[in-house]
Parts: structure tokens; C-alpha cells; sequence
């Protein structure tokens, strides 16, 4: 006896499902391995070696060390744009005519909205190039054709999470960058920032 469509299709995308889980496990634990050996390679006096950044002009003096591709996106919150219209609709009233009654429940809510949507948040997600350099983080986002310089010495913190980094700076909104390459960055990054010194 067969099992029904439906049935095959969702035990196909349950399986489908499991093993995509797997794939994802398998890679945040290849990005972990890397980012450990890496800090082990370091601590024990060893160095960054450098690569060829390709499109990216660099400074004199500075050397690039890392071209990956990595999700990324910007924390900070914008102005409240609030709606301009009144919502309501128009009643027909069999004593009054035709006139419009507001729906304040409606407007609250819409405010309400416009006001979380203010709030700070990490946006501007986006697939970027990422070049980590001696002098900083080169960022080229997809479509974009300027690149975007988050310099070292501008660095206030650096949080790393199992397949991501936040990156803090004085000047400007904290950057996240994730991916496989991440916890690599991560130790690449506090290393340039402290350890070459």
C-alpha cells in the first residue's frame, strides 16, 4: 500500500529539512575548528598571512589578510515617520448623511508601529564582500560600487557569537558580520587590534 501524496511530500521536506540542519551544524563547526586553529596558530607566535584583494586599492602600507563573503548589516535606529493620513471610512447615517468617521484604535496602532519601527535594530542586512586589512575592514556590499572602511583604530569592541561578529566603533553604528567566516574574522580582528601591536 502507498502512502499518500501529502504524506511523501511532507516526509520529503521533513528529510529535506534534517539534512539542510546538518549542513548548517557541519559548517558552523568547520567556522568554529577554523577560528580555534587560529587562535592556537597565534598564540603560539604565529602570523597572518597575506592575500591578494583583488579591486581593492590598498594604502600604502597596508596588507590585506582576509577577501571572504559574509552577511551584513548595521545597527541603529532612523526618525519616527508617522503616517499622514487619518485612518476611518465614510458612514453612510440615515440622520446625518454621508460623513467619515475615524478609527482611532487604527491610528494608534499605526503609530505605534511607525514608532518600532524607529527603534534601534540591526538593518541594511545585505551580502557583502569583506576584506579585513592591517588597517581595518574593507566592506563592499552586494551591488554597491564603494567600498566602506571601518578602521581599527576606531574600534571599541569586538563580540563574538558561535557564527558571527559585532563590531563596535566611535565614529559609527556597530557592524555584524555572518557566515562561515565570522569567528575567523573575529579572532583576526582582536589580533590585529591587540596582538600585532
Amino acid at each position: 500500500m502507498h502512502a499518500p501524496a501529502g504524506q511523501l511530500d511532507q516526509e520529503g521536506t521533513t528529510m529535506w529539512s534534517r539534512r539542510r540542519d546538518r549542513a548548517e551544524d557541519a559548517v558552523r563547526a568547520d567556522a568554529v575548528q577554523a577560528a580555534s586553529a587560529l587562535t592556537v596558530h597565534l598564540q603560539g607566535g604565529g602570523n597572518l598571512v597575506p592575500v591578494q584583494a583583488d579591486g581593492l586599492a590598498l594604502a600604502a602600507g597596508e596588507v590585506a589578510f582576509a577577501d571572504v563573503a559574509c552577511s551584513a548589516a548595521r545597527f541603529y535606529g532612523t526618525e519616527v515617520d508617522y503616517p499622514t493620513s487619518a485612518s476611518g471610512y465614510f458612514e453612510d447615517h440615515p440622520t446625518f448623511g454621508r460623513r467619515w468617521v475615524s478609527n482611532g484604535r487604527l491610528d494608534a496602532r499605526r503609530r505605534q508601529e511607525a514608532e518600532d519601527a524607529a527603534l534601534p535594530q540591526w538593518r541594511d542586512h545585505t551580502a557583502a564582500r569583506v576584506v579585513l586589512t592591517s588597517t581595518g575592514v574593507r566592506l563592499l556590499p552586494l551591488r554597491a560600487r564603494e567600498w566602506m572602511p571601518f578602521d581599527h583604530a576606531l574600534l571599541t569592541g569586538v563580540a563574538a557569537e558561535p557564527s558571527a561578529v559585532v563590531l563596535s566603533y566611535s565614529t559609527c553604528a556597530p557592524l555584524l558580520l555572518s557566515g562561515p567566516a565570522a569567528p575567523w574574522l573575529g579572532v583576526a580582528i582582536e589580533h590585529l587590534r591587540h596582538g600585532a601591536a
